[in-house]
């Protein structure tokens, strides 16, 4: 299979993050992930408005929008000591405006009795992926 197929296919199947969704633009806002020298490395997209999936929360009084996905993702990054926050897209970089979002919605303030790692394992399994890339490939075949 070529770099290019391989390339779609693993994008047709990520989690919904800041890259998934396309180039931030102003006024959004991210739960963004950095590590102690403060360098990028992750990201979710939250909402002002409701949507399919998504669930009311409250980071710094001020509402938003998330998915599951994106409050478990946040309790594993801090589990590996990464540093987590609500940021504003301003155009010409980036306002942290909400320190600590883990200490403020966690999966079971959603009424999600699991363990952060069991609501992504579907999609963080290799096995997963490589089954789904199988299906994906025979298709393109056929």
């Amino acid at each position: 299979m070529n770099r290019l197929v391989l390339l779609v296919l693993l994008l047709a199947n990520a989690p919904v993050s800041a890259g998934a969704q396309g180039l931030p633009v102003p006024g959004d806002f991210y739960l963004i992930s950095r590590n102690a020298d403060g360098e990028f490395l992750g990201s979710h997209k939250i909402f002002n408005r409701s949507s399919d999936g998504l669930r009311l929360v409250t980071y710094c009084n001020r509402e938003y929008w998330v998915r599951p996905f994106t409050v478990a993702w946040t309790q594993l990054e801090v589990e590996n000591n990464r540093e987590v926050r609500v940021e504003f897209n301003r155009s010409k970089g980036w306002r942290p405006i909400c320190e600590q979002p883990e200490e403020q919605v966690t999966l079971k303030d959603l009424g999600i009795d699991l363990a952060p790692g069991e609501v992504t394992d579907d999609i963080a399994q290799p096995e997963n992926l490589a089954s789904r890339f199988s299906a994906i490939g025979s298709a393109f075949r056929k």
